[in-house]
């Protein structure tokens, strides 16, 4: 996925952006799985844990439909008493590749980042 007017090369350049970004904030450059995990805790909002290896696993989940939502393919369903965000599959997430599966989830990390820079300004 690149917007209209984005080549290869530019999508490519924002990746670099946001992992030499993260990477000065963190002191060493996240995988997808280190994102996914930071961004399930920052969209649950309790704080850093510490958390089991199941509620990881939930915080990847929630990330994934949190991303996923930019693009109409999840929508936020409700909030449990604990408050955990539980999402619903609107329409079919579309993958063949693992490689295209990969490219999606950068393009959805790009603009969720994107997307919190312009909410904290």
């Amino acid at each position: 996925m690149l917007h209209p007017e984005e080549t290869e090369a530019q999508f490519e350049q924002r990746w670099w952006e946001l992992m030499n970004d993260l990477r000065q904030r963190f002191g060493k450059k996240p995988d997808l799985n280190a994102l996914l995990l930071l961004i399930g805790v920052q969209e649950l909002g309790q704080g850093g844990g510490p958390f089991t290896k199941e509620q990881k696993q939930d915080l990847m989940h929630i990330a994934t439909c949190r991303l996923f939502s930019i693009s109409g393919y999840y929508e936020l369903e409700r909030v449990d008493e604990d408050g955990w965000p539980h999402f619903r599959l609107v329409k079919p997430v579309p993958f063949s590749t693992l490689k295209e599966q990969e490219r999606m989830l950068k393009w959805h990390m790009l603009e969720y980042f994107q997307e919190m820079d312009r909410l904290n300004g």
